[in-house]
This record gives C-alpha cells, sequence and structure tokens, in this order.
C-alpha cells in the first residue's frame, strides 16, 4: 500500500493541485471526480428510449434556406419567421458578417444567404445590420462570387438568372452505371441533392415576392455575364448537351428522364419522410416536388415538411434547423465512453442503448448496392430515418459499442456478424473505406462547376479507415487478417511527409492521426516501426503550452496550421486517445493533457468548447458536435485512470459513484 501511495503522490508531484479542506486531493481521486460528474450528467440526460441526442451545430445558410423553403412553397409562420430572423442576427458578427464556423473569417455565400433570409422576412433594408452586411457582399465582389447553390435558391426567387447556372442535365439519370457520370459515380451526398436540383434546373420556377430583389448585391448589372470558368471539359460537354437536349427531337427523352427523376426521388424517400438524412437533399426534394406540381396537401410533400420538423430545435425565441441529426452517432461514442470510464456493461443505461442500437440496425438494400449487389445488408445510419444510406463510421462505431456491451450475449450475435460482414465488405480496392461507398473516387467529378465545395465523391480516408481497424480488434481481427493488411498499406501510402493523417471527418490532422493510432493498435501492429513513431512525435510536437491540442478548421485550407490552434476538450482528447493508443501513458504530454481536462471542467460534469471540432465538406461546411466536447474527454479519462487502476491496483472503475 506504501508503494501504490508513494507513486500516486509522485505523479502528482508534478502538478500543483488544489488544496481542499487542508487536505491533498491525489490524481486518483481527481479522475474519480471528474468520471463521476461526466457520467451522472449522460446519466440523466439519457432518453426513455435508451439513445443519446444532441445539437448538431453548422452555420446559418442551412437555417436560412429553410425561411426560403417556406416563402416559395407559400407557407406563413410568422412567430417561426421572427425566430428564424433572431437566430439569424445573433449569428451575425460585429463586421456585418455571417462565418461557417465560430472565430472563422467571414464567408460571402453565407452572409448573401442570410441577407437574403432577412430580406424576405420583411427586415429593414436600410438597417445598421443590412447595410453593414451589404457593405461585406460588395467588397467582396458581389453574388457572382457566391457558390452555386447560393446562386440556385436566389434563382428560385428571381434574383440570379437560370440560365447563368451550369446545366447538370436531368438526363444524367438514365445513363449506365459505369457511365463516368452517372449519377452513382457521385457521392451519395451529392447524388441525393443533385438529381432534385437536375429538375429544377429544367423547369426554371420563379417565385416572385414583393420587396425580395436584391439587386443592391451585385457589383455590376444583375443582367450581365461572369467571365465563364474554366473547369475543365465537363462544362463544354454539359453545356453542349443541355441545349441540344432543349430541342424538339430530344423533348421525349428529356419528359422520360423527368420521369425518372421524380420517381427516383419519391422511391429514396423514408417512411418518416427524410431523404438521406440531411437538409440539402430533403429542402431540394421538396422544391423539385412542388416545382413538378405536387400540392402542398400532397402525402409525399407533407411528410417531408414532417421530416424536416424534427431537424428544428426551438431555443425559446429564436429556432435553428440543423443540417442533420445524429442519435445513432452520440448514443454509440456514449456507450463506448461510458463503459471506459467504469459503467458496468449491464448497467441497466447501458442495456438499454444497446438494445435501441440493435433496433437501429438496417436490413434492406440502399445505394451501396449499385457497387455491391451481393453484400448482405446489415449496417447502422448517423440518423433515426436513413436505410438507404447506412455508413461504415457509424456502423464501426456501433458494432464496437455492441462488443463493449452485449459481449457474446447469443441475442446480439447474428446481428453483430451481419453488421462486421457487411462493413468489411465495403472495403474499397485501394484497401480503405468511404463513407458511405465502396470506389467511389473518381477525382474528375471535383473539378466540374458544381463542385465548388469539392464533396462530390466519397473516397477511402485515413480516419474511416483507422476506425474500422478499430473496430476489427475489437472482435479479435489482427494486423495479418487480409483485409488489415490492405488498410495498413493504404494508410501508409497516405501518411503525411510530417507523420500525421489528414482527417476527412473531424478537424482534422489530429483527428485523422488519433483514428489511424487508434486502429493500428487495435490489430497490435506493430508500434516501434518508424512510420508509427513519427505520427505519435507529431502529435506530441503539437501540444499546446496551457497542456490541451488544438486546431484550426483553417488547416484544410492551409496545412502549415495542422496540429495548430487554441486548444479544445475534444482534440485534447483524441490526441490523448492517440497517445495511450502508442503506450505513451507515462509520457509527460499525456500527463500535462490529463491535467487541462480536469482543470478545465465545468462543476456539472461538462466542459465548455465554442470551436467547430467536425466536418462535413473540409474548408466549407464546418460542424460543432455538441456532444464531442463531452464523450470523448470522458472516454480519455476513463480509459487514463483504468491503466492508473493497473498499475496502482486502485479501487475497481465499477466502484465509480453512480447517482
Amino acid at each position: 500500500m506504501k508503494t501504490e501511495i508513494a507513486y500516486i503522490h509522485k505523479i502528482d508531484a508534478k502538478h500543483k493541485v488544489a488544496q481542499k479542506s487542508g487536505k491533498e486531493e491525489s490524481l486518483s481521486e481527481r479522475l474519480i471526480s471528474s468520471i463521476n460528474r461526466t457520467t451522472n450528467y449522460y446519466l440523466q440526460c439519457q432518453h426513455p428510449e435508451g439513445y443519446w441526442w444532441f445539437e448538431l451545430e453548422s452555420n446559418v445558410t442551412i437555417t436560412a434556406e429553410y425561411l426560403m423553403l417556406l416563402k416559395f412553397l407559400g407557407i406563413e409562420n410568422p412567430e417561426r419567421e421572427q425566430k428564424i430572423v433572431t437566430h439569424l442576427l445573433r449569428k451575425q458578427r460585429s463586421d456585418g458578417t455571417w462565418a461557417i464556423y465560430y472565430d472563422g473569417p467571414g464567408e460571402i455565400s453565407a452572409t448573401v444567404e442570410a441577407y437574403f433570409a432577412l430580406k424576405l422576412a420583411g427586415y429593414p433594408e436600410d438597417s445598421e445590420e443590412m447595410t453593414s452586411a451589404r457593405d461585406f457582399i460588395l467588397k467582396s465582389g458581389g453574388i457572382e462570387n457566391c457558390r452555386i447553390f447560393t446562386k440556385i435558391f436566389l434563382a428560385l426567387f428571381g434574383n440570379y438568372s437560370w440560365e447563368r447556372i451550369p446545366p447538370f442535365p436531368v438526363e444524367l439519370i438514365l445513363f449506365p452505371d459505369w457511365f463516368p457520370f452517372s449519377i452513382y459515380a457521385f457521392s451519395s451526398w451529392t447524388r441525393a441533392s443533385l438529381v432534385p436540383i437536375s429538375i429544377l434546373l429544367h423547369l426554371r420556377p420563379v417565385k416572385t415576392i414583393e420587396g425580395a430583389r436584391v439587386d443592391e448585391l451585385y457589383v455590376s448589372s444583375p443582367n450581365g455575364r461572369k467571365k465563364p470558368s474554366n473547369c475543365m471539359n465537363f462544362l463544354i460537354f454539359s453545356r453542349h448537351i443541355g441545349k441540344l437536349l432543349f430541342k424538339a427531337p430530344f423533348i421525349p427523352l428529356r419528359n422520360k428522364a423527368l420521369k425518372k427523376a421524380e420517381e427516383w426521388i419519391v422511391d429514396h424517400q423514408e417512411k418518416s419522410g427524410d431523404w438521406a438524412g440531411i437538409q440539402p437533399a430533403m429542402v431540394n426534394s421538396l422544391l423539385a416536388l412542388f416545382s413538378l406540381g405536387y400540392p402542398l396537401d400532397h402525402p409525399v410533400i407533407q411528410k417531408g415538411l414532417e421530416a424536416l420538423e424534427t431537424f428544428l430545435i426551438d431555443k425559446g425565441d429564436e429556432v435553428v434547423l440543423q443540417s442533420c441529426i445524429s442519435p445513432v452517432w452520440d448514443t454509440a461514442l456514449n456507450c463506448i465512453a461510458l463503459v471506459e470510464a467504469g459503467i458496468p456493461p449491464k448497467y441497466p443505461a447501458i442495456q438499454l442503448a444497446a438494445e435501441w442500437l440493435l433496433k437501429q440496425q438496417i436490413f434492406r438494400g440502399g445505394d451501396w448496392q449499385v457497387k455491391r449487389p451481393d453484400l448482405e445488408p446489415g449496417g447502422w445510419a448517423f440518423e433515426f430515418h436513413n436505410d438507404h444510406y447506412p455508413d461504415v463510421d457509424d456502423s464501426a462505431v456501433v458494432l464496437m459499442a455492441l462488443q463493449r456491451a452485449v459481449g457474446d450475449n447469443p441475442s446480439a450475435k447474428c446481428a453483430i456478424e451481419r453488421g462486421i460482414n457487411w462493413v468489411l465488405g465495403m472495403q474499397s480496392s485501394d484497401g480503405g473505406w468511404g463513407a458511405f461507398d465502396v470506389d467511389n473516387n473518381k477525382e474528375y467529378l471535383n473539378r466540374i462547376p458544381f463542385a465548388d465545395l469539392e464533396a462530390m465523391i466519397d473516397p477511402s480516408t485515413a480516419d474511416l479507415t483507422g476506425r474500422v481497424l478499430q473496430m476489427m480488434g475489437y472482435y479479435g481481427y489482427d494486423k495479418d487478417h487480409p483485409v488489415a493488411k490492405k488498410a495498413i498499406r493504404f494508410l501508409r501510402k497516405i501518411q503525411e511527409p510530417d507523420g500525421s493523417w489528414w482527417g476527412r471527418w473531424g478537424v482534422n490532422y489530429i483527428y485523422g492521426t488519433w483514428s489511424v493510432l487508434s486502429g493500428l493498435e487495435s490489430i497490435k501492429e506493430d508500434f516501434s516501426q518508424p512510420w508509427i513513431q513519427k505520427a505519435v512525435q507529431w502529435l506530441k510536437n503539437c501540444q499546446n503550452p496551457d497542456g490541451g491540442w488544438g486546431e484550426t478548421c483553417e488547416s484544410y485550407k492551409d496545412p502549415s496550421l495542422s496540429g495548430h490552434g487554441p486548444s479544445t476538450a475534444s482534440q485534447t482528447a483524441w490526441a490523448l486517445l492517440g497517445l495511450m493508443a502508442a503506450g505513451e501513458w507515462e509520457s509527460p504530454e499525456i500527463s500535462r493533457g490529463i491535467q487541462y481536462l480536469l482543470k478545465n471542467q465545468q462543476p456539472d460534469g461538462t466542459w465548455e468548447e465554442e470551436y467547430f471540432t467536425g466536418t462535413g465538406f473540409p474548408k466549407y461546411f464546418m460542424l460543432r458536435y455538441h456532444n464531442y466536447r463531452n464523450c470523448f474527454p470522458l472516454m480519455a479519462l476513463g480509459r487514463y485512470y483504468g491503466w492508473l487502476q493497473d498499475q496502482l491496483r486502485l479501487p475497481g472503475k465499477t466502484s465509480l459513484q453512480m447517482s
């Protein structure tokens, strides 16, 4: 016992800890106190059905477009409209702009969309808020410098010429799957949005609303023409195809394509009314079907509107629309974190969550079957309702949560086996995994005019590949398995020169590097290899003076900023988990990182984090998962206490107090 106490004091001697009633709190006591507070926070906010669900914050374009949708459909809701106005004004910065993430620069498309939504709602054009926004827009080049999707919303109300938007021929839906521009060559999120947009581009609907012109946002005449973009031959191809298909002999073909696109949209609607579980697909599908003549009381329209309602968060005097919702993701991550923190797998909250997750497994086919027609369904989606689009990331994390929660329970064995088979069957030919599809990697699609967000494809990424390897390790697969060998070769090939890995779905290199290291450790890869040690050293070198880690969203635009930014709880936890995977338990970096988390925890067991650490589309659409700032620190602290317990034979984790 004396040895154990001395060892604890040796660890604590590196840090000045608070005095409490004249008694020094040991590191282990601080860890237990911290873990208890966060576990109790989670146990108290679990839904009665077993899931957790937290806000997924993006930027004002999502809510602004919702107001535009209501106006286009002719739906009047003055109370909600006012709440949207309040939300938009609260998000405006002092310089008159709107950004796409916290502490980011003013962004022209977001500012134009917020400005236009406010004008649609009748907000005074001569107000200080509108004047300052307008000044920024004009200094930034005006409407012509906006993204294409912003221009489409403006065109719906006669504020931009449909002729000036690059064509995306609806006839593409008729092309065979192997065709280079088949809709299935595009990513799932692009496909679900561009099929309805192709209908809008053909119909070119215009809704005229008095007082909703934004001619003042043009640097030159709204009727002028911007110099054509030089975006590879697809621009020429699509323009010629578009002009050709408008000619009389091709009208029957176009009508056939329109009908097929309409049927595709209707067939891809979930029973709940959702489309692809994301706002762009849902809003554009409603706009397209309404423009085709579907009345507001049509069941498809009604269900779609009801589904959008579930994305809304009413905050009293303001309302915000989420771009997506994340209950499956939140629940799986929290299960893992709580078990790491010492909650017994048989504890009712964990069992309830596991039962709920098992019910969310998808046993029907989806678009992914175009590339994997013989693969049996068995994955999970991100949202409540998205059977057409299960994804690899959610499926892998759910399977890890189930392994912790149900173990070898015979009742879950079949579901788990189907899930594992589905995830492994989604491996791409390069050895990695994308999110929703196999071999969705045609880079030329990111150079067409519609690709101004550079997110037209869903290629293999390091973070997803690392996650799958981690899941494989949970179920006894090791580095010698053929699937793992291919994945390791892929990861070595795409590793950055400094040792890190780019993060597709989280910010950014810290996220990618953590995921890969966790995966490699799980399959028992040899960490003494130089290429892995280089990644470990990179993480160590990124630590901030305050003991935490942080990385700005700007690192997607400027890789020299990789691993640099103000410390955040979630990114600190990722770095710690990566170093723990590397066995760096006694390193000063882990010790300082743990102290950072302990020091910055709030009394209720949560952490504050305003920075965006999630990624939708790198550079262009960043996310703030309100669950990340708590679940990942809990995971890191729980894992560290587990190691400390093993070293010092401290009280078992299951002795943690749960209220």
